[in-house]
C-alpha cells in the first residue's frame, strides 16, 4: 500500500509591494471582492508592520486607479446576480454586502437602484419555484416555507400574503398572525 505524501510547500514569506499587487490582481481574477475583503486578504501576506500597511494602501490605490477595484460596481454586480440568479430579497443582499465590508451609503444606493421597482412578491414566488418549494400541506411544512422565505430576505408582509393566497387549512396558519403584525410594524 502506497503511503500518501503531502506536497512540500515552500514557506510563504511576506510579499513586497509589487508582489502584493500581483497577488491582488490574481485574487480579483479568481473572485469578485470588495475593498475590505481584499485588504483582509493582503494583510495575511504583507509584513505585519507600518511598511506592510503602506504597501497595502499603495496596492489598493493602484487597483482603483486601474479600475480593478470599485466597491460600487462590486455591490451592483453582487446584487444583480443575487436577484436574477438566486432570486434573493433585498434584506438578504443588504446583509451580505454589509458582511463583505461595503460602505452603508453604497449599499443603500445599490439596494434602492436594484430593488426599488421590483415586485417583491413576484420575486419571492420565483425564489420558491427555483428552490422547487410547493404548497405546504401541514403546519410543519408551512413553518419551513416561512423560514426559507425569511432567510432569503423577504419581508414578513410578502410571506404572509403568499401563504394566505395558498388557501391553507387554518391550523397550518397558526403563526401567520404574528408575521402579519410584524409586517404592519415594519
Amino acid at each position: 500500500m502506497a503511503a500518501f505524501r503531502s506536497k512540500a510547500r515552500k514557506p510563504r514569506g511576506f510579499l513586497n509591494e509589487a508582489e502584493l499587487y500581483e497577488y491582488a490582481v490574481k485574487a480579483l481574477g479568481r473572485a469578485m471582492r470588495s475593498e475590505a475583503e481584499l485588504r483582509r486578504l493582503l494583510r495575511r501576506r504583507a509584513e505585519p508592520d507600518e511598511r506592510g500597511e503602506t504597501a497595502i494602501t499603495a496596492v489598493i490605490a493602484r487597483l482603483k486607479e486601474h479600475g480593478y477595484l470599485n466597491d460600487a460596481a462590486f455591490a451592483e454586480t453582487y446584487a444583480r446576480l443575487r436577484q436574477e440568479n438566486e432570486k434573493l430579497g433585498a434584506r438578504r443582499v443588504r446583509q451580505a454586502l454589509g458582511q463583505r465590508g461595503v460602505a452603508p451609503r453604497i449599499i443603500d444606493e445599490t439596494i434602492a437602484a436594484r430593488y426599488g421597482q421590483t415586485n417583491e412578491e413576484a420575486l419571492a414566488r420565483a425564489h420558491l419555484e427555483r428552490k422547487r418549494i410547493g404548497k405546504p400541506q401541514n403546519e410543519k411544512e408551512t413553518a419551513r416555507v416561512m423560514r426559507r422565505l425569511a432567510a432569503a430576505g423577504f419581508s414578513a408582509g410578502v410571506i404572509a400574503k403568499i401563504l394566505r393566497q395558498w388557501d391553507l387549512p387554518e391550523e397550518a396558519l397558526t403563526g401567520l398572525e404574528t408575521i402579519e403584525e410584524e409586517a404592519q410594524n415594519e
